[in-house]
């Protein structure tokens, strides 16, 4: 599964690569502390899936990685394969914000 670290996304923006994110978690965790992208809660991902893109880079975040590596797996059964698991999630994320 690949992964993508918040300072690997701040890199693909300084060389213009587009990219897309998804966040998996529930609408009150969204609500807490959102990084963007288009919400679609894992529960309902795979009657979804349509509007993921396959044709650039995805990034799919929850809060520490988990949900979204489940998202990943059940995506790349339906054949994705430009998937990418934010690292430690959004507990990662915040950290990174204060260190």
């Amino acid at each position: 599964m690949k992964r993508a670290t918040r300072s690997d996304l701040q890199q693909w923006e300084e060389n213009g690569i587009s990219y897309h994110l998804i966040d998996v978690r529930e609408e009150w965790e969204r609500q807490a502390y959102s990084i963007g992208g288009v919400h679609i809660p894992l529960s309902e991902l795979l009657g979804r899936k349509d509007e993921i893109l396959k044709n650039e880079p995805v990034v799919i975040y929850c809060e520490k990685g988990i949900r979204s590596q489940l998202a990943i797996q059940r995506l790349e059964s339906s054949g994705y394969e430009n998937l990418y698991n934010l690292e430690g999630g959004m507990k990662a994320w915040k950290l990174s914000t204060t260190t």
